[in-house]
């Protein structure tokens, strides 16, 4: 089966330099490996997501010298390649899971689920057992009041573990690291979790290479894909890329962004031979092109892992 690599960017503002880190590792492992390349626009909050900025995404990806075989500019058989036109999808993928009894309603707060997790054994914005005994004790009264609900994922007991190509072995306990999480939320929107795992399923997508900040979200998505009755892909956690304060780079705090970059005389070989340095594909951060990074095998990938998640 032929490699499906994808990267999708949030239009909620320019792309920083993580970002550009974590396409590249995208486009670099699919391209490696013979593969397709799709660009998915991620733009499902829409308090903060912006159209104006897909084109200036799209186009700080090819200034640094990515391209993609699909996407919301090139078109391709699994479009629409932007997620506000595939909510008919995750509508029917949530039914599927109401269906199997993998859902319920949720009728707590935000300021709820954070003052059940105060109790003993409590984890901050983890849905547990506290918010479901609390749930069941106030959401019919609720639910009468005419207040609106979200609806979450039923999470079972046990650990669930899996081996990622870049950051190793992982395990998790499903009710204290991950909990019972959001599919849809009461304002209707939908949530990060389904929408991903639908997308990728849908897509076709056969590895996911991305921030190591993502990697509980792994657990609840591998969770998904087995309700769904899928296999998942392979996934690929990169080290996220520190900023001068050793925080993560993050468009809210107005971390260096391609755009900038590029309006202040940088070149893409610049920042190219910076990130490949910093990925420890090259030994020193001379400027390069995109494209040279598929030359001889430079900074071969691991193995991927094989086999399907464990649930236990």
């Amino acid at each position: 089966m032929r490699v499906r690599g994808r990267y999708a960017p949030s239009p909620s503002g320019p792309l920083h330099l993580g970002n550009a880190r974590t396409a590249l590792a995208a486009w670099r492992s699919a391209r490696l490996q013979g593969g397709a390349f799709v660009l998915r626009v991620e733009d499902l909050d829409r308090q903060r997501s912006r159209p104006e900025l897909i084109d200036v995404n799209l186009a700080e990806l090819r200034w640094l010298g990515i391209d993609w075989d699909e996407g919301p500019d090139v078109g391709g058989p699994c479009g629409p390649y932007v997620q506000s036109a595939r909510f008919a999808r995750y509508e029917e993928a949530l039914e599927r899971l109401r269906g199997s009894g993998h859902t319920f309603g949720c009728w707590l707060s935000r300021k709820d689920v954070l003052e059940a997790s105060s109790a003993p054994h409590g984890r901050p914005h983890v849905y547990g057992p506290a918010q479901r005994a609390l749930n069941a004790a106030v959401g019919a009264a609720r639910r009468q009041a005419g207040k609106a609900s979200c609806e979450r994922f039923l999470a079972p007991p046990g650990e669930i573990a899996f081996v990622d190509r870049e950051a190793g072995p992982q395990r998790f306990d499903i009710l204290e690291e991950i909990g019972d999480f959001v599919l849809r939320r009461a304002d209707g929107e939908w949530a990060y979790q389904l929408a991903v795992v639908v997308d990728d399923l849908a897509m076709g997508i056969t590895e996911e290479v991305r921030g190591e900040d993502l990697l509980v979200s792994t657990g609840a998505q591998l969770l998904l894909y087995a309700a769904l009755g899928a296999a998942p892909p392979v996934f690929a956690h990169v080290p996220l890329l520190l900023d001068e304060d050793g925080q993560r780079m993050a468009k809210r705090r107005g971390s260096q962004t391609l755009s900038a970059l590029r309006e202040a005389g940088a070149s893409p070989e610049a920042l190219v031979g910076r990130l490949a340095h910093s990925m420890g594909w090259v030994e020193t951060p001379a400027p390069l092109r995109a494209v040279e990074l598929l030359d001889g095998g430079l900074g071969e990938l691991p193995p991927a892992a094989g086999g399907n998640p464990k649930t236990q």
